[in-house]
């Protein structure tokens, strides 16, 4: 997954770093040794900046980010930080260092709040969160804090170049938050806790009801309806799946199960 970000001489969304490429209003010039780069001495703005950038261009991501935070720290009050706070946000991301780069968008958001570039703050740190996101026998509390942050770059800007993208993640993300609803359901058919496995098949049908989770939970409402001795329920699940999904496995599942209860079709 790359991030994209938008300034006002960009053109349609490339390669992450190629848009900051189209970012810096100045050349790389920088020169010398890392350790040179970051001890602290008091450098003009421009050639602080420049530094950064150099390193970023060159894949050297924790060492730009700590310029651009330089950036900051030595000239607050420049135009120069604005732009340093997101280049440093971006670094740290390209680092893989998800924590300082939702700290760095979000210290640029409570700045800066209606600036031009807060779209791609929101972006950044829905990133942020969709990357870390584990797989469905994990806690996902992370994959909840990516389909609350991807939500809210779409209420916020949702005419915005990163809506569109944020919305094909925000599926992802649903389908993934559905597959661990029925990871669970499952588990707790194999324990016979018919009920409380309900629940979570109920879960996934009235709040992830587009993802591709839907029919199986449908046929394993079935499943627990019969198991719990109310058929008429049994017999509603398996019509809305036979309504829906009726040449899917999982409704020709549903419909032996019926039969076999002596329910009906």
């Amino acid at each position: 997954m790359t991030a994209a970000m938008q300034f006002s001489s960009l053109k349609p969304v490339g390669s992450a770093l190629a848009a900051f490429a189209a970012l810096s209003l100045l050349s790389a010039c920088a020169t010398g040794k890392n350790k040179a780069d970051t001890q602290y001495v008091a450098r003009d703005v421009s050639t602080l900046y420049n530094s950064a950038k150099y390193r970023l261009d060159r894949g050297q991501f924790k060492l730009a980010a700590a310029l651009f935070d330089e950036v900051e720290r030595q000239h607050p009050y420049s135009p120069w930080a604005r732009r340093a706070q997101l280049m440093s946000a971006f670094s740290y991301y390209m680092n893989r260092d998800y924590t300082e780069a939702i700290s760095a968008a979000q210290r640029f958001l409570a700045i800066h709040p209606g600036n031009k570039d807060a779209p791609y703050a929101f972006y950044l740190i829905a990133l942020c969160h969709y990357e870390q996101i584990a797989d469905v026998t994990r806690d996902q509390k992370t994959t909840e804090q990516a389909r609350s942050a991807l939500g809210e770059l779409i209420r916020r800007y949702p005419q915005s170049r990163y809506a569109a993208d944020a919305r094909l993640k925000l599926d992802l993300v649903n389908d993934h938050l559905a597959g661990k609803e029925m990871e669970i359901g499952r588990f707790l058919q194999r324990r016979g806790q018919w009920l409380a496995a309900t629940l979570r098949f109920r879960n996934v049908i009235d709040d992830y009801q587009t993802t591709t989770h839907t029919p199986e939970a449908l046929e394993r409402l079935v499943e627990s309806y019969l198991a719990l001795g109310i058929p008429e329920e049994a017999k509603k699940a398996a019509a809305v799946l036979g309504a829906n999904y009726p040449g899917s496995k999982w409704y020709e599942h549903a419909y032996k199960l019926i039969r076999e209860h002596g329910t009906g079709a």
